[in-house]
């Protein structure tokens, strides 16, 4: 169902809310992405969805019974977090879009009632829309792979099982944060290569990963596994994410069990939550295997997964230094990738995890790993843009970079955009660096 377009995808329809239908806006009425939000007691959220410049209080919509959904989804719009509204499914999900496409359309027949429950996205606070309790990163890019494998093993830098298997590690979910909030440069165990014995201190080789987050929906008993035909009816929605990462740390410790404490300290996420029904115009094809490369195992093989398994976002990462804060200059961009790219799709990703019957619940967060393509410019993060810290890259301000710097700011943006089809965005994702404590 997350696959297929209906009248909410119509390129020309238009809000009431005049801020959604400027172009290359966000938020037109084609995407109506998820979130949460507080107007001043952060001890009580509210979902809402963003239309244009403005969020639409989805508690206060179903109050005044303006949504044509059940009982069980008016319900979930009451909670303050989106994980009851995930677990009802992709029937319930479809309905509640197509009821609030109506609701805020230009022919709306309730726009007095709606206008009531809009908000300047200005004077609200977005607030974490999931309550995550489990989180998978995957390292889904074989561009990354190759690229971050020839800086230490230059004559075999993927593994033997990269292409056979989507490999991932459990990361930490109480550490994910949302957009906007200061991350703390951590310290913990280094050894350069020319010590004896490792030192506790500041991380100094610290970087950004720009990736996607995928939501699940509806999860799986333990012990049962979710077919891949099935896979995307699973799968809720897509967020910015970008996976902060101390090289140093990771460089000692990841040996023989992978990433630590290199990874736990923080995890940003974008506040908005883009539904696989509203990103149903850009699935394409799966990235293709080049010849000579195995194909995947029964059980991670699904024709449609390999006709439309992919999404076409595009990605961009912008680095701005305090000194281009301080001086208004905007954020620098460094590089420009997408999504399409992957080697893994994240119907594959899902289905790999519970394949052994793990359980997954409505509300876990499965990371892509670092987006990557196959141009320089398309490199998702500092290890590979700068080839370990050999090559600096020049910022507007005159200084240079090989890792991030205290006071930095690292800006992640993603949008859609095609022919034939609305342009749709996924907001910000930000998080400024602070020094060690």
């Amino acid at each position: 169902m997350s696959m297929e377009q209906n009248e909410t995808h119509d390129p020309d329809a238009r809000s009431f809310v005049e801020s959604a239908n400027v172009a290359g806006c966000d938020f037109p009425i084609q995407n109506l992405p998820f979130g949460a939000f507080t107007d001043g007691d952060d001890s009580c959220s509210s979902l809402c969805v963003a239309i244009g410049d403005q969020v639409l209080d989805l508690c206060a919509a179903a109050e005044r019974s303006l949504l044509d959904v059940d009982e069980s989804t008016c319900e979930a719009l009451q909670e303050g977090c989106l994980n009851p509204l995930m677990g009802l499914g992709s029937a319930r999900w479809s309905t509640l879009r197509r009821s609030i496409f109506h609701l805020l359309g230009e022919r709306s027949k309730c726009r007095e009632g709606a206008a009531a429950c809009l908000h300047a996205a200005s004077a609200i606070k977005l607030v974490m829309p999931v309550d995550i309790c489990n989180y998978t990163d995957f390292y889904a890019s074989v561009h990354h792979a190759s690229n971050v494998g020839a800086l230490f093993r230059p004559d075999n830098p993927l593994l033997p099982n990269y292409k056979w298997v989507p490999i991932g590690y459990h990361g930490r979910a109480s550490s994910i944060v949302v957009s906007g909030t200061d991350v703390r440069r951590p310290s913990g165990q280094l050894k350069p290569p020319d010590a004896d014995i490792p030192h506790f201190a500041a991380s100094r080789r610290m970087d950004y990963e720009l990736e996607i987050g995928a939501f699940v929906g509806v999860g799986n008993q333990l012990s049962e596994s979710i077919p891949i035909t099935q896979a995307p009816d699973h799968i809720f929605g897509l967020c910015l994410l970008n996976d902060w990462s101390a090289r140093d740390i990771q460089s000692w410790e990841y040996q023989p069990l992978g990433p630590f404490l290199a990874k736990s300290f923080a995890t940003s996420i974008s506040p908005w939550v883009v539904t696989a029904e509203a990103l149903a115009p850009y699935r394409v094809a799966a990235s293709a295997r080049p010849p000579g490369d195995p194909q995947p195992l029964a059980y991670l093989f699904d024709s449609d997964d390999e006709q439309r398994g992919g999404f076409d976002v595009r990605v961009e990462v912008y680095l701005r230094s305090a000194a281009m804060r301080d001086a208004g200059c905007a954020p620098h961009c460094i590089s420009r990738g997408n999504l399409r790219d992957m080697y893994w799709t994240f119907a594959q990703m899902l289905t790999h995890h519970a394949s052994n019957g793990c359980d997954l619940r409505p509300g876990d967060l499965l990371g892509s790993g670092t987006i990557s393509g196959p141009t320089a410019e398309a490199r998702g993060c500092l290890l590979e843009i700068t080839r370990g810290g050999s090559a600096p890259i020049a910022l507007p301000d005159g200084t240079q970079r090989t890792f991030l710097e205290d006071g930095d700011e690292v800006l992640l943006r993603g949008y859609c955009s095609r022919e034939g089809a609305a342009r749709i965005g996924f907001g910000d994702c930000i998080g400024t660096l602070l020094p060690a404590r």
